[in-house]
């Protein structure tokens, strides 16, 4: 098992000051998200962050980038009830200078009135009125990088389970690794970061070679043990829907998986040796049950089992996902699948290199 997988434990996170907080610049890139705007929008709006106790210290900064629905009629009515909410809307014409989400992620940044940011997407909901506070604590205590834990919505179906079930997996390696001096994961529907560190990492030479990988991108490129912190409080999650069809699972991990080449080459070396020993683990146990060694093979099975599932039980009931702890068996083994699957494309798609 990975020497470095721990328990994940949730940390009771002090309350910062109220004479230590700064506004904040909420973030969110939407393209045709009137929907999403009408369904969650307001849940973002109504965060409890001041000095006073009524007076909002932060914006809800939306972006319209060039929708075509009702996105600019939903935000006029929303902002006739939210003073603290405004857009700006990335101009049709001319050069986008960036890939994909990035360009008018850029151009929020660029119009964000304040210096501590809060990223998260039109698709999501905090899981509570302390998102914010939570989320930029850690701004107060002298972090540059805070990474929260962005969940998916229970809902019937095996794809739901196993995708909830992986992005636990996710979470805990990153906090494992963050432990262990090597921070290299971030959520761009859940993060903070102040926007010194986020002009650095735009300015980079490697920023525009992908048109995804912005959240991972600044931490990999800026993230250090000192200056980033993971938030693991459940009232600082967000939640969105998973995918419903298997194709569109498979195509959003090919572009998670794509900005495995912005990982730290160690980190890369780690995360490979994870997955290729979980592998090993079932491919080396099954021919052995029909050899001299199958007593031994299944101690240490058993014993391994034992250790991992615990692990992993222990961080599904802290993150909230009680549900998915009886699939812990099945996953394990759909892990092992899961990285075969997609073993061909991460090495083929992690030997290209920014040029």
């Amino acid at each position: 098992m990975h020497f470095y997988l721990r328990v994940l434990g949730v940390h009771r996170q002090k309350e910062a000051p109220d004479d230590t907080l700064k506004p904040v610049s909420i973030v969110i890139c939407a393209r045709n998200e009137a929907a999403n705007l009408i369904k969650h929008l307001p849940a973002i709006l109504e965060q409890v962050y001041s000095h006073d106790g009524s007076t909002p210290l932060f914006e809800v900064l939306v972006v319209n980038d060039c929708s075509t629905d009702d996105t600019s009629a939903v935000l006029a009515r929303l902002q006739a009830n939210y003073s603290h909410l405004r857009t700006v809307t990335v101009p049709a014409e001319g050069v986008r200078e960036l890939k994909g989400k990035k360009h008018a992620l850029s151009y929020g940044v660029a119009h964000a009135r304040y210096d501590w940011l809060l990223l998260t997407d039109a698709d999501c909901s905090p899981a509570s009125t302390q998102w914010l506070a939570k989320m930029a604590a850690p701004l107060a205590a002298g972090k540059e990088l805070v990474a929260g834990h962005g969940a998916y919505n229970k809902s019937t179906g095996l794809l739901n389970a196993f995708i909830r079930w992986e992005t636990i997996n996710s979470f805990v390696q990153g906090y494992t690794y963050a432990l262990a001096g090597k921070p290299y994961l971030a959520v761009g529907r859940n993060m903070a970061c102040t926007r010194a560190i986020f002009l650095k990492a735009e300015q980079n030479k490697v920023w525009n070679i992908s048109a995804s990988g912005d959240d991972d991108l600044v931490v990999n490129l800026y993230g250090t043990p000192t200056n980033y912190a993971m938030v693991t409080d459940p009232a600082a999650f967000t939640y969105t829907d998973t995918p419903t069809r298997l194709r569109d699972f498979i195509n959003q991990k090919q572009r998670h998986l794509t900005d495995g080449k912005s990982y730290r080459g160690d980190v890369k070396y780690w995360l490979s040796t994870y997955g290729f020993t979980h592998a090993a683990v079932w491919f080396y146990f099954i021919p052995l049950l029909f050899t001299s060694y199958a007593q031994p093979a299944i101690i240490f099975m058993a014993a391994r089992c034992a250790a991992y599932w615990v692990i992993w039980a222990v961080a599904a009931f802290r993150l909230k996902e009680k549900k998915v702890i009886y699939l812990l068996p099945v996953f394990d083994i759909g892990w092992m699948i899961f990285n075969i699957a997609f073993s061909p494309y991460i090495i083929l798609k992690n030997k290209q290199h920014w040029t």
